[in-house]
């Protein structure tokens, strides 16, 4: 028989719950049992060891095109890599950076001859590459990027070259040790004329692990994680490559220095070109999810087990898990878990589809980039306060290695400003949500952005995500009365997620209008930097809670209760944080917000009898989960 934990798996795993599986019990193999060194030289060499077993068990396959050797399942590629994390998040991003990142690159910017010569290859790790995008003077500004490749006619050669300090490549994944090819991003120069960024394959080691002529190679050494990940700069004096080595399908040179480009415009198609490598982006800020969920299955079986003070009359210590305090520590956070799972599954779901499409959308395109730094910038904030709040509630056994807790907050803390700063992508959800997604709005320069979203007041409509039909039907039956039971009703809720990003949205684009007859676009735009933010992540709330509605819509009875207590929890939540706003903004009376946090309690009382079950559904495999203080007969005497 099913039980309850095993049907909310089935609706939290989503499309690609078989890949899911899959992986778990790969992870299963003794290879991949969880492990915890400061120790670089033990953790990169473990890493390799599983990234080999990986390679030779056919797991890459996912992520390249059948016609390059691959099997063309981009969502069950994207599905494998997130999962890596629940083992070691060093080799999730090993993984990712070889085969989601520059595989990606060759794949995705290279052309045929690049396809046949390279990404057989890269697949099996016979070739070892790097994604060498990040400069010491450039990490979110990659159209200032001051690594050059001019492009010389007499020997049909590209020469790379790192012309300023700043222009080192800095923090790239493999470049320390592992890599022998780096997929760089340098200025495209060719009679004197800059095209902009493009990337080039640049070999930088011999098989021997030397340097080659013109390349620098130096190690990070110890960061604030992610030991496993051999973390180095790149520095190169005057490198020559060959002219095939240029990444050519948005931009290629002719042998006597002609420069041609399917797409004219120079900003679209960077954009066009760095928006092919999206799949980076949806993996980390799934990787996170899996961690913050892990870290949450850990403090939360610990706290079914740890006792703390005697109650009156009674000789017993109660579990902490029974006090409110400790619930409303961890049940919020194991709801918005549930939240953002469900709006990951419709994101790998959708950047599958676009990316498998024969001609895909561009405004479908745009939508899917924006939605992945939304969710990005969710995930990675909250597994940061996730993982951190699961590490308090354990008490000093959360900050013992052994307890995997404090290398799993110190391998997800650059998350959140790796594959894109999460302030910045949050300004990028916003900038498309103010433009409505306009088909001209990559080219734009930023004054023309500014002006043409100070323009556009009252023209944007509402995009929901795949559950419109179902947020109409809710919508359209709930409850407008101010009892407190209403605030239990998914249309109140919807409604109140809805009106709160409309409103935000429509007042930012009426400062900039305001403010942008009297002072500069930039002026205008930093002015109300602030409320871009807020009004962005009002937008990334509601899409999430959508997707929890669907979620729910989709599940079987057994476990559709729970989930709507869940979904309750995690919409009151949101609406608590940001009750300030609801107050100042006359959506909620002052009793109606006290109402919230009474109604919040109530589903952390409800939820108390299940939480085993709500964390059973996480799917975590009890050799991954693995933590000393949840297995006390293991502990020395």
């Amino acid at each position: 028989m099913t039980t309850t934990a095993e049907h909310l798996r089935n609706a939290l795993d989503g499309r690609w719950r078989d890949v899911k599986n899959q992986m778990r019990e790969r992870l299963t193999h003794e290879v991949f049992r969880p492990h915890h060194t400061p120790n670089t030289v033990i953790a990169r060499t473990k890493v390799a060891e599983q990234m080999k077993i990986m390679a030779d068990a056919g797991a890459a396959d996912d992520g390249f095109r059948k016609e390059h050797g691959g099997n063309g399942n981009v969502g069950a590629a994207i599905t494998m890599i997130e999962m890596l994390a629940m083992s070691d998040l060093s080799l999730m991003v090993k993984a990712g950076v070889q085969w989601g990142l520059f595989g990606g690159a060759v794949e995705n910017l290279g052309t045929e001859r690049h396809h046949k010569q390279y990404v057989p290859k890269i697949i099996n790790l016979e070739l070892r590459g790097c994604f060498a995008m990040t400069e010491w003077g450039h990490g979110s500004d990659v159209q200032s990027l001051e690594t050059t490749a001019n492009y010389d006619p007499a020997t049909q050669e590209f020469v790379i070259d790192s012309p300023t300090p700043s222009a080192r490549k800095e923090y790239i994944g493999g470049a320390a040790e592992t890599a022998t090819i780096a997929a760089v991003f340098a200025q495209l120069i060719t009679a004197g004329e800059n095209h902009g960024v493009h990337c080039f394959l640049v070999p930088i080691r011999d098989a021997d692990g030397n340097d080659l002529p013109g390349v620098t190679t130096s190690d990070n050494h110890y960061k604030g994680g992610l030991p496993g990940v051999d973390n180095g700069r790149i520095v190169f004096d005057q490198v020559r490559i060959p002219r095939e080595n240029l990444l050519n399908k948005y931009g290629d040179v002719a042998p006597d220095g002609t420069y041609t480009s399917p797409i004219d415009n120079p900003n679209r198609r960077f954009f066009t070109m760095i928006g092919t490598l999206i799949r980076g982006r949806v993996c980390v800020g799934g990787s996170a999810g899996n961690a913050a969920r892990l870290a949450l299955d850990i403090a939360t079986r610990y706290a079914l087990q740890r006792r703390q003070f005697k109650a009156p009359d009674d000789e017993n210590e109660v579990l902490i898990m029974d006090y409110l305090v400790h619930q409303r520590r961890l049940f919020p956070l194991i709801a918005k878990s549930y939240a953002l799972q469900f709006a990951q599954n419709e994101l790998v779901s959708k950047c599958h589809d676009l990316q498998t499409a024969d001609a895909p959308d561009a405004e479908e395109q745009r939508e899917l980039e924006s939605r992945a730094a939304g969710l990005k910038a969710a995930n990675t904030w909250h597994a940061s306060k996730a993982i951190q709040e699961a590490r308090e509630a354990c008490g000093g056994a959360g900050y013992m290695a052994e307890n995997r807790l404090i290398a799993l907050r110190a391998d997800t803390d650059v998350f959140t400003t790796f594959e894109g700063d999460n302030h910045v992508l949050t300004q990028l959800v916003a900038k498309e949500l103010l433009t409505a997604y306009a088909d001209d709005i990559s080219s734009m320069s930023p004054v023309e952005w500014v002006r043409f979203a100070a323009n556009a007041v009252g023209d944007r409509v509402m995009k929901r995500t795949a559950a419109e039909a179902i947020m109409q039907r809710i919508i359209d039956a709930r409850q407008d009365s101010e009892e407190e039971g209403s605030l239990f009703n998914r249309g109140t809720q919807v409604k109140m997620f809805e009106d709160r990003e409309e409103y935000m949205l429509s007042s930012v684009a009426r400062r900039l209008q305001s403010k942008s007859d009297e002072m500069s676009a930039f002026d205008a735009f930093n002015a109300v930097q602030d409320h871009v933010l807020h009004a962005a992540t009002a937008h990334i709330d509601r899409v999430v809670l959508e997707a929890f509605v669907a979620g729910i819509d989709s599940c079987d009875e057994q476990a559709r209760e729970i989930l709507e207590w869940v979904c309750d929890l995690y919409a009151l939540s949101v609406i608590e944080e940001d009750k300030a706003w609801y107050i100042e903004h006359r959506y909620l009376s002052t009793e109606r917000a006290k109402a919230v946090t009474r109604g919040i309690n109530d589903r952390c009382r409800r939820l108390r009898p299940y939480a085993e079950t709500l964390v059973d559904a996480f799917g975590i495999p009890e050799q991954l989960r693995y933590a000393e203080m949840l297995h006390p007969e293991n502990l020395p005497d």
